[in-house]
């Protein structure tokens, strides 16, 4: 039996494993179906804290990973499909059996939801990407597109305006749904502008975005779109599939945490996108699982 699980090898899994190691907890990781998590996509990092010069997402993580071997923690390959923890010891299924722990950290991270275009999916971190906060600077003075019509969508692309020098909302519909102050700010600004009943039908482009190909969805009419990054902004999913039923969950699935990181079972924690939605960057996740690594620590009664 293990003191603590740590499910999930990204930024919150990794400063999870740095601080439980150094208390001596000797955390197992499971690494997940994608280790590293979502920054292994990331193109360069300018954002995080101790990085003068901008450093690629997957070398980031890499790093925090090797600093938390060299700590005492073990990172084991494959995923977490279920869990019971409805007992003592807390029991988690993996895909080689089931594992008993007397504390659990839940650092599984949120996917961005795509296109589903094969263009889209090779330009990732080449001028394709889900975060304008996190890779909005390298457009400076360049046109972008963002799509969507949400409060991700124009969020992004108020953000967005501040840096580019024009922002087109492309929108499959006639209305937006984002809320209604957030439309009333986008339409004032001058340098967003509107393509209506829209979609991306390609993104175009060998080594980078070059511009993308907009389907009108009612006359099936297709025009080019010149532009330098594709920001898609259609919402997060939170990888929670193995929990339901276990913890309290909002309607999205993303986990309820009281206190920042305790969830509704004692002695599960949670860190990262998984149940932060509202601020997704590298070093709010890494702050979150320092938390849990700490609060798992007091738990155990090792604090």
């Amino acid at each position: 039996m293990e003191d603590l699980i740590i499910i999930g090898s990204g930024c919150a899994g990794c400063a999870a494993a740095i601080y439980a190691s150094r208390a001596g907890l000797e955390p197992m990781v499971v690494e997940g179906p994608q280790p590293g998590g979502q920054l292994m996509i990331a193109g360069e990092v300018e954002n995080f804290p101790g990085f003068p010069d901008p450093v690629p997402g997957p070398i980031l993580v890499d790093r925090m990973r090797q600093q938390a071997e060299r700590l005492g923690a073990r990172f084991v390959s494959g995923s977490v499909i279920g869990a019971d923890f409805s007992k003592r010891p807390l029991e988690v299924l993996m895909e080689s059996g089931a594992q008993e722990a007397r504390s659990i950290i839940i650092a599984t991270g949120a996917r961005a939801k795509w296109l589903g275009l094969e263009s889209e999916r090779r330009l990732i971190g080449r001028g394709v990407s889900s975060c304008a906060h996190c890779d909005g600077y390298f457009f400076k003075g360049k046109r972008v597109a963002v799509v969507g019509g949400g409060d991700t969508a124009l969020g992004e692309a108020l953000f967005l305006s501040s840096i580019a020098k024009e922002v087109v909302v492309v929108h499959r519909r006639s209305e937006l749904r984002a809320k209604r102050i957030l439309q009333e700010r986008a339409f004032r600004n001058e340098r967003i502008r509107f393509e209506w009943n829209k979609v991306v039908s390609e993104v175009l482009g060998d080594d980078r975005v070059r511009g993308v190909l907009l389907r009108d969805v009612i006359t099936g009419e297709v025009k080019r779109l010149d532009c330098d990054g594709l920001f898609v902004a259609i919402g997060h999913s939170p990888n929670t599939e193995a929990f339901k039923g276990q913890l309290e969950m909002d309607e999205e699935g993303y986990i309820m945490t009281k206190d920042l990181v305790k969830t509704s079972v004692e002695g599960v924690f949670a860190a990262g996108d998984v149940c932060n939605k509202r601020y997704r960057q590298a070093v709010i996740a890494s702050a979150l699982g320092a938390i849990a690594a700490i609060e798992a620590e007091r738990f155990l009664g090792k604090g």
